[in-house]
């Protein structure tokens, strides 16, 4: 006979909707599930966990909360992590843009982006350089400011991912619209959109000659000269009105 185990005192023993997310998320693991891969149906999950199919529903509904399963019409409940994007969106929403801003965030990209060398000359290939050279010339050319800042972070992006360092990649994933919000700055200028195109190519060309001390040097400027638009935009922010306008608007 079965011995009835009684729960602990003062201790409230788990709801049948509680039990069978843990039975679930012991199920992803036992069976190595992973994003995209689809769970069992309502009414399989019910007979493997002796449960209703209301209580499996509201299981469900619990992983669709902590971000973990999406439901699809005629597939079911799918595999996701949407933890990043919620972390993402907090992050973005809570960080400033300042010159301090830029400070940190490019102090964290010099630790690790210029600490890659060995990593990328190892692992990229002449299709990777191929890739970024056409996201450089890409960049270039084009006359939208997102749509630079977007590329140029795509560069970048590549050459973390080229690491295959997966946390490393999750991270900068995180960082995306804090380090594009970063790169806008000053790119409405043509002369700076010129010079991040410039800088890259010395970049690329450093990693095809598998020159550390260069590839050190051209990654260290490049993540520095953003920083003399931030002072730009500062002086701008506290010039007086010219007097004459004052006055206009006074009156």
């Amino acid at each position: 006979m079965a011995q009835i185990v009684e729960p602990e005192a003062g201790i409230d023993p788990p709801s049948a909707v509680e039990a069978v997310v843990a039975q679930m998320r012991a199920l992803i693991r036992e069976r190595k599930l992973g994003v995209g891969d689809v769970l069992p149906s309502e009414i399989e999950l019910g007979a493997m966990f002796s449960a209703s199919r209301n209580t499996i529903r509201e299981a469900v509904r619990t992983l669709r909360a902590y971000g973990m399963v999406e439901s699809r019409k005629k597939v079911g409940a799918i595999l996701v992590d949407g933890r990043l994007g919620a972390m993402t969106d907090l992050f973005s929403f809570a960080m400033e843009i300042s010159a301090d801003t830029f400070r940190d965030i490019q102090g964290f990209r010099r630790l690790t982006e210029m600490n890659l060398f060995d990593v990328i000359v190892g692992r990229i290939d002449d299709a990777g350089f191929e890739a970024l050279a056409a996201l450089n010339a890409a960049m270039a050319a084009t006359a939208s400011v997102a749509e630079a800042s977007e590329l140029d972070y795509r560069f970048h992006r590549r050459l973390i991912d080229a690491a295959e360092n997966r946390t490393l990649s999750d991270i900068y994933a995180m960082l995306e619209p804090v380090i594009r919000r970063l790169m806008e700055v000053g790119k409405s200028r043509r002369e700076a959109l010129h010079a991040v195109a410039v800088e890259h190519a010395d970049i690329l060309l450093a990693l095809r000659q598998r020159d550390r001390i260069a590839f050190s040097y051209h990654m260290n400027r490049h993540l520095d000269a953003g920083l003399q638009f931030f002072a730009v935009s500062a002086k701008a922010d506290q010039q007086p009105e010219p007097a004459g306008r004052a006055v206009r608007e006074a009156s």
